[in-house]
């Protein structure tokens, strides 16, 4: 009987343990909190940094995709616009969409739902401010790139899309140099 006492008491002791004024001390310490300054004279938080650097780029605060596809494309379609949507293209677009932007992607192909033909009458009739706001929100199979990419480089992998991929041409497979 007095094992089982024992053996009783040496499993309930962890959990009392966590109600000992030691288990919070990380949280109730000598720290700044977030939004908290350093600063007594002037409390709350500064807006920006001490030699924070803006990102470049077209900046756009769009909430759905209503308001998304009333947009206009501000990046001109430029050759150094193109380039550059073609490497974010291939980084990002061709498992889902493939090379020719058919939906024809290894990871597309594995998917019950098809990824859109961007080269389709379909996707060619949508506006860029649609396609774009596809790009930010996300779709039933295709998900966010909000995170992944800026305002920016989404306009331009629009533009690679409507320049090279609408018109017949097809993205080249980037291939590891031979050694």
């Amino acid at each position: 009987m007095m094992k089982l006492s024992l053996a009783i008491v040496l499993l309930l002791v962890p959990t009392f343990a966590q109600a000992w004024p030691w288990s919070d001390d990380m949280a109730n310490q000598i720290s700044i909190k977030p939004q908290e300054s350093v600063d007594l004279k002037n409390p709350g938080m500064r807006p920006y940094p001490k030699h924070s650097v803006p990102i470049p780029g077209v900046s756009s605060l769009v909430k759905d995709m209503g308001a998304s596809e009333k947009q206009l494309n501000p990046i001109p379609a430029d050759d150094k616009s193109v380039a550059l949507g073609g490497k974010l293209f291939q980084i990002y677009c061709t498992p889902c969409h493939g090379y020719s932007g058919k939906g024809d992607g290894l990871v597309g192909a594995k998917l019950l739902l098809k990824p859109f033909d961007l080269t389709a009458d379909q996707t060619k009739e949508r506006s860029d401010g649609f396609i774009w706001g596809y790009m930010t929100f996300g779709g039933a199979v295709m998900p966010s790139y909000a995170n992944d990419l800026s305002a920016t480089e989404r306009w331009n992998v629009i533009n690679y899309v409507r320049k090279v991929l609408q018109n017949g041409q097809s993205a080249v497979a980037v291939t590891p140099a031979a050694k």
